[in-house]
């Protein structure tokens, strides 16, 4: 089974929950188009975002990045 890179997976949890790039960078605090060199993995995104996405999306790390294929919702505190 391929893994899925955690810009496909930030993706489809803004696309499932209905929020645009611009609404998802601004709970980050960046630039929508900042946003979206994580989503097309031109550019890498920094641990503290995944960290607030975490939480954001209630969901965990290993989810995020691809290590899990369950939306566990043991996200950090």
């Amino acid at each position: 089974m391929k893994e899925k890179h955690y810009s496909v997976i930030i993706r489809e949890l803004r696309e499932d929950r209905d929020y645009t790039q611009k609404e998802i960078a601004a709970v980050l605090g960046i630039d929508q188009r900042v946003y979206s060199r994580y989503e097309t993995a031109v550019s890498a995104m920094p641990v503290h975002h995944l960290i607030k996405l975490c939480r954001f999306y209630r969901v965990s790390m290993d989810y995020i990045v691809g290590l899990s294929g369950k939306e566990d919702e043991s996200c950090v505190k």
